[in-house]
């Protein structure tokens, strides 16, 4: 069935005549090679959504959401150096062609269809997904149907010049501009004002940041519509965002507004909105009606705005092609489209888990590798004993020391050192541009890292409490976890974001000091968590992580329990037994600690249940009963090899767990050890799933060492 869009083109296009005299001024300056170049990409933007739908109406494509009526962000590409790193949103179509059209070597109509039918040819995602992205073209792709990316935009911006300044190799030149595309309802997502507003943020204290946001604005998401004017009211005059209009159905202006965009970004390092206007064809995706929220009028409307129409009647006007070479032009580049399209329909798609989940698995496996050869090569040293603080600021020394592109960043780590002194004495040895303060939003940070990882650069950034994490979760998941998986390990964004978390601390209170949560983070496929106790784990697990971040590009959250920053002792006051030295050990990925070789029965725990474990194991002693303490210290993946070992050698297990009993660590445990075959007895105990209040009161609910030494005993009785 044709789409009413493709018939309005070809009867208005063959209504036209042929001017009696070519206006010499429609082009107003413009090249003709560069116009006609822009055209073909427009061109060949239009047939590939035609193609897509017709694909999908056959059962053969898997994806309608087109670039119809945006096809203006042809002119965006055109006036910006192939160099530029780009991230866009999803109706990039035309962008992606001109972009394309300026590097050789790149068939880009078969790339897009080859994502179209989900073909492991495709050269990006190999099959995972339909995105815009290769990396010869300087495409990061983006997966996010809103402006997730954006905050990482920022941070890929704010890393051009930031690994000039630290000597750092990158992969984007030194006057390199970023471009990120999004639409104007995604404007007024969190994501995006937090990013712009990080943007002139950063701007006002005169750090460069040569970032260009180009909002393509069509008037609606989805079936919502924009208040007119609302964009250019926000966004228009502010102090620190250069604003730039531009009318998409006028390719002249689109190429001579951008250029000048390109320009303001790329001599003065400082950001600029480009405010595209354009319109949206074709509605959402395929699957959408759109005549069921707007009127006939409306439509026809965006119609006769059509930009690849309004680009053909110019080159019309212009004396360049006769109608009939446009209609020429437009039905060749049908014929090869969907010529393409036939033959990439064909071709195979992912057909096993395991093909799925490969970037997933070598990911994991590179990391392991390299945290078992570095534990392997550590050279040990003497050292005095240290809290678990003072080695995590220790490690961070070793780190900044050894490793040109590591930068420390968040709320508060510079020259104050972190909110409980971790991070204390780090920016005067190594300097503010590695060691520095961040304003206070967790997206933005998470981005700056997300972008840094992709510009050559080892960001370790810090969220100051667990809780605040759950402010920007999305730049984990959406965005972090997935571009390995999304780009088949061609983009890698490393990092180590440390987490200061868990219940028990006493100096704060409330759920937002004390969170016992981790659900949000144990089922992200690819990304490590690990969560040390002791001061030497501390230490050697942050080697491991900036190790599995540095060799396999891994994401790596490191939890880190507060309450246990500045103990010192474990049995007794004054006997300085939760003490300990870095010795600069590596801890291999997967590997837990075992202390004790009690033959009754086996604790798995981790976090502020270790030294908990510890107690009780003691008291148990007294009654006759010999536990061992197991440390998983590597809550994903769980160490389940060696929680098997130790499980099986005394056959009666109990899961200790700080945090909740519904959605908690012990869940996991408890179901690796039964999928493994473990048949023993097995207990758990955990924290009530609550919200830990302030004070006292925070006790009520959160794991007690009497729950756990009660726990224990009942479970040893019932198997004897």
């Amino acid at each position: 069935m044709a789409e009413p869009i493709d018939e309005y083109f070809t009867a208005t296009i063959s209504a036209l005549s042929a001017p009696s005299a070519a206006d010499k001024d429609a082009l107003h300056g413009v090249s003709v090679q560069l116009c006609l170049d822009v055209f073909d990409a427009q061109l060949g933007s239009r047939h590939l959504d035609l193609a897509a739908r017709r694909l999908r109406s056959k059962n053969k494509g898997y994806y309608t959401i087109g670039s119809s009526g945006h096809e203006s962000n042809a002119a965006v590409a055109a006036a910006l150096r192939p160099t530029d790193p780009a991230l866009l949103h999803y109706r990039s179509g035309g962008f992606f062609l001109t972009r394309a059209r300026q590097v050789a070597g790149s068939d880009p109509l078969r790339d897009v269809l080859l994502g179209v039918v989900a073909a492991t040819g495709e050269p990006i995602s190999g099959g995972r997904h339909k995105v815009f992205g290769r990396y010869d073209l300087h495409v990061i792709p983006q997966t996010s149907t809103i402006a997730s990316h954006l905050p990482r935009a920022l941070g890929v911006a704010f890393s051009v010049a930031r690994a000039r300044k630290l000597r750092v190799e990158s992969p984007w030149p030194a006057d390199a501009l970023t471009v990120c595309s999004f639409g104007d309802a995604s404007a007024n997502h969190s994501t995006a004002v937090g990013a712009i507003n990080a943007a002139m943020h950063t701007a006002y204290q005169g750090v460069p940041v040569p970032l260009l946001f180009v909002c393509e604005d069509n008037g609606i998401g989805i079936s919502v519509k924009t208040p007119q004017g609302w964009i250019a009211r926000t966004y228009s005059g502010r102090a620190d965002l250069r604003y730039f209009a531009a009318d998409g159905t006028s390719l002249p202006e689109v190429l001579t507004v951008t250029a000048q965009a390109a320009e303001y970004v790329r001599a003065q390092r400082r950001p600029a909105f480009l405010h595209l206007r354009t319109v949206r064809l074709m509605g959402h995706a395929g699957s959408d009606y759109e005549p069921g929220y707007r009127s006939s009028d409306e439509i026809a409307a965006d119609y006769r705005r059509d930009p690849v129409l309004c680009t053909a009647r110019l080159l019309v006007a212009a004396g360049v092609l006769t109608p009939q070479q446009v209609l020429d032009a437009y039905e060749a580049k049908r014929s090869q489209v969907l010529a393409l399209a036939a033959e990439v329909a064909e071709l195979p798609q992912l057909d096993s888990a395991d093909a799925v989940m490969a970037p997933l698995r070598d990911a994991l496996d590179d990391a392991v590798t390299a945290t078992r050869t570095a534990a392997t090569e550590a050279v040990e040293r003497d050292g005095p004993p240290v809290t678990v603080a003072q080695a995590i600021n220790r490690a961070l020394r070793d780190v900044l020391a050894d490793e040109p592109a590591a930068m420390v960043f968040g709320e508060d780590v510079g020259r104050k050192g972190g909110v409980y002194g971790v991070t204390r004495g780090l920016q005067a040895a190594a300097g503010t541009a590695r060691v520095f303060d961040t304003l206070l939003d967790e997206q933005s940070i998470l981005g700056l890292a997300l972008g840094a990882g992709v510009s050559g650069l080892l960001p370790i950034p810090e969220i100051q409490y667990l809780a605040y994490l759950h402010n920007a979760a999305d730049q984990i998941r959406g965005e972090a976890a997935t571009l390995q998986f999304f780009s088949n390990r061609q983009y890698r964004n490393p990092m180590v974001v440390r987490i200061a978390g868990y219940g028990y601390q006493k100096g704060f209170g409330g759920h937002f000091h004390n969170d016992n949560s981790i659900t949000a983070v144990r089922d992200l496929p690819g990304v490590l968590v690990a969560s040390p106790a002791r001061p030497d784990d501390a230490a050697a697990m942050l080697r491991s992580s900036v190790t599995a971040a540095r060799a396999a590009g891994t994401v790596c959250l490191f939890l880190e329990p507060i309450a246990l920053y500045h103990t010192r002792d474990l049995y007794d006051d004054g006997d300085d037994l939760w003490l300990a030295p870095d010795t600069g050990a590596v801890v291999p990925i997967g590997s837990a600690r075992t202390y004790g070789d009690g033959r009754d029965l086996t604790i798995l725990t981790f976090g502020n249940g270790v030294p908990m474990s510890l107690r009780v194991a003691r008291r148990l002693a007294g009654r006759d009963i010999a536990a061992r303490v197991v440390d998983l210290r590597w809550l994903a993946p769980l160490p389940v090899s060696d929680m098997l070992a130790e499980a099986r050698t005394t056959g009666c297990v109990l899961v200790v767990d700080e945090t909740r009993e519904s959605g908690g660590v012990s869940e996991g445990i408890v179901t690796a050890l039964i999928d493994h075959g473990y048949g023993g007895a097995l207990a758990r105990v955990a924290g009530h799933d609550s919200f830990i209040p302030l004070g006292d009161a925070a006790l009520q609910v959160l794991l007690s060492e009497d729950t756990v030494e009660a726990a224990a005993v009942e479970l040893v009785a019932a198997r004897r």
